[in-house]
């Protein structure tokens, strides 16, 4: 077995697959491997859960004070810290994203694990005026023993959203990355290991979602599931969570509207748009994907649209100068390019690119060029399913009652932003939209103090801010009485 080979952490110790098998690790800009990782599958996934629950109950981690379970946060923080810029690079190696998006991705990684480490020591019940001699008060105490998957798009970034809260709250975790972008993970659990977590409180499992995620999804003994990506997928875990009941957060697809009125700035409209669509190369729940433009405005913003578009350095993510990186993989990114021959097919515009990028610095890698669709209807593919690639589809409007049914005509309900100079039309159009994450005259930014989720079959319930927090617990009335006395309510 290779020396560098990628281990899963279990109970506190580096193993392999207890099948021996292993995957290689691509880099996207190039198709070359660049590490094996350990296989793993039922057997692995349960012998973690077990080490989990041993450390929540045996182990006594769910009686550890919460500020000890903040110093080790924090520490995890600290450590991060000390190695941004190498985390950064295996991000950008692992993902293809550009250096510069990777690098926004690890500090906002240790902000999260200092956010949550800082709130473990926060109030975290009520207390209530109830009829004497009573007392009455309400606590939050650790579910159990949580399972968590996360996808290939941003690796390190939804580790940290999942982890940090759980951990925080007193839970133990069995962690899931997905199964082609696995590299940071491994490194961040080095980091836990370092920062003194206990022998089973923090697990990590290799492999696919078919055997390690639902051998999760289904166990009795996983008290949670927390899962982060496709809606079809979501549904599955749904499925196999109703075996005990456990309790489950889905943060699902998305087929975001983003809404520009005539009266928006156009410079500032016409570059956030670029942004929505293309940061991380589409591979966002959150993107805005689909643009929706004033129909007086429309011929200027596409034609300032598509020369902006073409104008994008697409390249490797460790090159200078790069704005867009490569998708996943060559499976990930012939999906999308089906969607462009889907919308072609449909009767769709293509203005410009949906064209696989070769030769040259894109050589072996899982390059395209950004695409803008016209002449979008709303039954298409196109418009209605998420691509999850650089492909954005454009309609037009004629007025503000238009636009909301449009931006809601829709199965997702992820995100949404709108463009105008009017406060108050920004604000009766905010309201309107059927959606748990939005922005006026700004697109993508997102903040740890903040929830994250969507409404319809963008999935169920929050990550990040308090409510994230609340996710990983369980709710407990207790009342005291203190006056202790018979109670006289039976005759003898």
């Amino acid at each position: 077995m290779a020396e560098n080979l990628l281990k899963m952490f279990i109970h506190g110790e580096w193993t392999e697959a207890a099948s021996g098998e292993t995957r290689n690790i691509v880099n996207p800009a190039s198709g070359q491997f660049i590490a094996v990782a350990a296989e793993g599958g039922e057997e692995d996934a349960n012998r973690a859960v077990a080490a989990a629950k041993s450390a929540f109950y045996q182990g006594g981690w769910w009686g550890t004070p919460a500020a000890e379970r903040a110093r080790l946060l924090f520490k995890a923080a600290d450590l991060l810290e000390s190695r941004k810029e190498e985390f950064a690079r295996l991000e950008t190696l692992n993902n293809g994203k550009p250096l510069r998006e990777a690098e926004f991705d690890v500090n906002d990684t240790i902000a999260c694990f200092r956010y949550y480490a800082g709130l473990a020591t926060k109030p975290h019940g009520q207390s209530y005026e109830v009829s004497d001699p009573m007392q009455a008060v309400v606590v939050r105490e650790p579910i159990g023993v949580c399972g968590q998957i996360i996808p290939w798009n941003y690796p390190l970034l939804m580790a940290a959203w999942k982890l940090a809260p759980a951990l925080a709250a007193g839970n133990t975790v069995v962690f899931k990355p997905a199964e082609i972008t696995p590299i940071s993970a491994v490194e961040l659990f080095g980091i836990l290991e370092e920062a003194g977590f206990p022998p089973g409180v923090v697990n990590l499992v290799l492999g696919a979602g078919a055997s390690v995620g639902q051998t999760l999804a289904a166990h009795d003994d996983v008290d949670k599931i927390a899962f982060t990506g496709g809606t079809d997928t979501g549904r599955k875990i749904m499925q196999a969570a109703t075996g005990n009941l456990k309790k489950i957060s889905l943060e699902l697809g998305g087929k975001n509207p983003n809404i520009v009125f005539a009266d928006a700035d156009f410079e500032a409209a016409v570059e956030y748009a670029l942004f929505a669509a293309y940061a991380n190369s589409g591979q966002v729940c959150a993107a805005g994907s689909r643009l929706l433009v004033e129909e007086s405005l429309y011929d200027r913003f596409i034609a300032r649209l598509v020369e902006r578009t073409m104008a994008i350095k697409v390249g490797p993510g460790l090159a200078d100068g790069t704005e867009m990186g490569p998708l996943v993989s060559e499976a990930h990114l012939n999906k999308v390019l089906g969607y462009v021959e889907i919308g072609k097919a449909e009767g769709a515009t293509l203005l410009c690119g949906g064209s696989r990028l070769t030769g040259g610095e894109y050589e072996g890698g899982f390059y395209m060029e950004p695409a803008i669709f016209t002449d979008c209807e709303p039954s298409m593919r196109i418009v209605r399913e998420e691509i999850f690639g650089p492909v954005l589809v454009v309609q037009t409007f004629k007025n503000e009652e238009e636009a909301i049914a449009m931006a809601n005509d829709t199965i997702y309900g992820l995100a949404g932003a709108v463009f105008t100079s009017n406060g108050a039309k920004a604000q009766r159009v905010i309201r309107k939209l059927r959606a748990g994450i939005t922005w006026i005259n700004t697109y993508h930014p997102t903040y740890n103090e903040a929830p994250w989720g969507g409404y319809k079959q963008s999935g169920i319930g929050r990550e990040l801010g308090t409510f994230g927090f609340e996710e990983y617990t369980e709710v407990k009335q207790i009342n005291t009485n203190l006056a202790v006395e018979p109670l006289g309510w039976y005759s003898s």
